[in-house]
């Protein structure tokens, strides 16, 4: 088997959350070989991420420098192609950063590239089968990879659940020698924070979101109903703001804004990448949607396969008659 490494994102010390999800897939292709962890950045908050990450890998390799200050994927990708050997399995998180960093790397290392894995499928001999979506979730690909020369994979933040992991008692590697001096080619500018609108969803623990599934705008009023009742908020898909339904600043996804909610309660949504891409912290998911093939199921903690404008005021009903009776 080869060897797997997992690059761990972090920001100002803390460890994303779709890292969790990597996790899951590196142990699915492996159960009980030694992983080791990759993470960079600088100062502080690189030592403390890499010593945490010492309870769940065998080795933590940390490459510092204050290139990596704000993270640069051009940076990354030849300092891993330094450091990483030959024929290992890399994988990390499918996101922008991901995108960047993960096809030229894969070059660099002359090996396979698989992008946007939602699950392992199974190792049988030097092969390596995992399942990719295609046309918006409604095709599974089934992909088989020879290992022999290594493989860089992005898996789907959210598509596997976190497991537990057994306690490594890692060592930290400091590989920040080895990478040495890398003059980037781009540089960083600035950081434009969005308005965060009439209502700011990312301050909300429940949010009833809807989709294309709504039917039209008038009947947006009903997750609203639902989100008073429940101490919400309504947020959107992208088709809804380009419907100009909700305001941009509503919608949650990949062109929209990230979200770590406790309860996510997705009506009319089909649960494509770009959308779901948009929870963190492994919120409760409550999908409803009339059609029992929509994506949004195999992410949902739970199914509702009903039509929308019948089941969320039936919902919305029920909630408020218990809040009535807590009283």
């Amino acid at each position: 088997m080869a060897r797997i490494f997992v690059i761990v994102p972090q920001i100002d010390g803390v460890i994303e959350d779709s890292a969790a999800t990597v996790f899951a897939a590196a142990r699915k292709i492996d159960a009980t070989a030694p992983l080791t962890a990759v993470v960079s950045g600088f100062g502080p908050a690189l030592d403390a991420v890499a010593t945490e990450l010492c309870s769940s890998y065998a080795e933590v390799w940390k490459v510092g420098s204050a290139s990596f200050l704000p993270p640069n994927a051009e940076i990354l990708r030849v300092a891993l192609a330094k450091i990483v050997p030959a024929g290992s399995i890399l994988l990390m998180p499918h996101d922008h950063f991901a995108i960047d960093l993960a096809p030229g790397l894969s070059i660099k290392l002359n090996s396979a590239f698989v992008s946007d894995v939602v699950d392992v499928e199974a190792v049988i001999g030097s092969q390596l089968k995992v399942v990719r979506q295609e046309f918006g979730g409604q095709v599974s690909t089934h992909v088989a990879s020879d290992m022999s020369s290594g493989i860089v994979i992005t898996v789907r933040p959210g598509a596997l659940k976190p497991i537990t992991a057994a306690p490594a008692n890692g060592v930290v590697i400091d590989k920040s020698a080895e990478v040495g001096t890398i003059t980037p080619k781009r540089r960083y500018l600035e950081t434009i924070v969005a308005d965060s609108g009439d209502v700011d969803i990312t301050k909300h623990s429940v949010l009833v979101s809807v989709g294309r599934g709504i039917g039209e705008q008038e009947n947006i009023s009903i997750a609203e109903e639902l989100a008073e009742a429940l101490g919400g908020a309504v947020s959107c898909s992208r088709p809804v703001a380009d419907a100009k339904w909700l305001d941009k600043s509503r919608q949650v996804g990949t062109s929209g804004k990230t979200v770590k909610p406790k309860v996510y309660i997705a009506c009319g949504i089909s649960g494509a990448f770009q959308h779901v891409a948009g929870l963190k912290g492994n919120p409760l998911i409550i999908a409803i949607n009339k059609n029992p093939k929509a994506p949004i199921f195999q992410v949902a903690d739970v199914g509702i396969v009903d039509d929308l404008l019948e089941f969320l005021p039936a919902l919305t009903e029920k909630v408020r008659e218990l809040h009535t009776i807590s009283k």
